[in-house]
């Protein structure tokens, strides 16, 4: 077992959290999961990251969440792309936000990953939205500042998307987000170098989710008790292989991101947690092929 999750073990067996490792009963606010597995970037591990081929085989697999990263591009539409360059993942070369989204379109951004996945595009944030069910939770990892906020807070009105989706954010996009909607979901992700000031913040400015990224203190009991007391959702960020899944649940984190769903399902049946039947708005069922390869 990693170090830090060992620690975060021992230090719950205090008692101080209740797993409830059988129980998966949906949120009350709206049918969504209670807790269950992020797909980070969607099905990475397989497809493509950040691409609607791997949203799309996250969703057929059951995935409880879905987490994508998106930023704004030189003509200010929102794309998904992790990097602030698109290097890593394309066939191209710049900074998302020196390049028009008519540019971005034009690259590949599939066969990196495998033959199979040639002329794969980065998606708008649009896109990505209207292929999602409507009974899973959209983590959108917003890349930005204050524009950006305003910019996807926007896009999710439009889409009707605010009682599912949330805004992994900064203040300022978390600002700019709000004054377009004061229901937006916030999940903060100021401050997590330091966990103490974290915590406080996150609980003081009553965000929806926080993301721990398994930095452990002898304070972590209180810490998950102070979040669960105030009904902060806890995501946890890390390589996180499928066999340690069990011990993170049991630690009271509601949804740890994984980049390999498919192996990751395997373990969450054993703690009584199923995948997610999706469903889906009319256009969105339309638009899900399978994308098995």
């Amino acid at each position: 077992m990693h170090p830090s999750l060992l620690g975060l073990v021992v230090l719950l067996g205090l008692g101080l959290c209740d797993a409830r490792a059988g129980d998966n009963a949906p949120d009350a606010g709206g049918g969504l999961p209670s807790r269950g597995l992020c797909a980070h970037r969607g099905a990475m591990s397989t497809h493509p990251e950040n691409t609607l081929c791997a949203f799309r085989e996250a969703i057929r697999l059951g995935a409880h969440m879905i987490e994508c990263d998106v930023q704004l591009t030189k003509d200010g539409r929102l794309v998904v792309m992790h990097d602030p360059t698109v290097n890593r993942t394309t066939n191209g070369k710049g900074k998302v936000a020196e390049l028009t989204f008519q540019e971005l379109r034009r690259l590949d951004a599939g066969s990196w990953k495998a033959p199979a996945f040639q002329g794969e595009q980065i998606p708008s944030l649009e896109e990505t939205l209207a292929i999602m069910p409507a009974n899973i939770w959209l983590n959108v990892h917003l890349k930005g500042d204050e524009a950006a906020g305003k910019q996807a807070a926007e896009v999710l009105v439009q889409q009707d998307r605010l009682q599912q989706a949330f805004l992994a954010c900064n203040t300022a996009a978390a600002k700019g987000a709000q004054a377009v909607n004061p229901r937006i979901l916030i999940c903060n992700m100021e401050r997590q170098r330091d966990a103490r000031d974290y915590i406080e913040l996150t609980v003081s400015r009553k965000t929806a989710f926080i993301q721990l990224t398994g930095k452990v203190s002898t304070n972590f009991p209180s810490y998950v008790e102070e979040l669960k007391k105030h009904g902060v959702r806890i995501n946890y960020f890390g390589a996180v292989p499928p066999e340690q899944l069990r011990q993170l649940f049991e630690l009271g984190i509601d949804f740890p991101l994984v980049n390999d769903p498919a192996e990751a399902l395997k373990v969450t049946a054993t703690v009584g947690i199923v995948p997610v039947q999706p469903v889906f708005r009319r256009a969105a069922r339309t638009a899900m092929p399978s994308t098995a390869r």
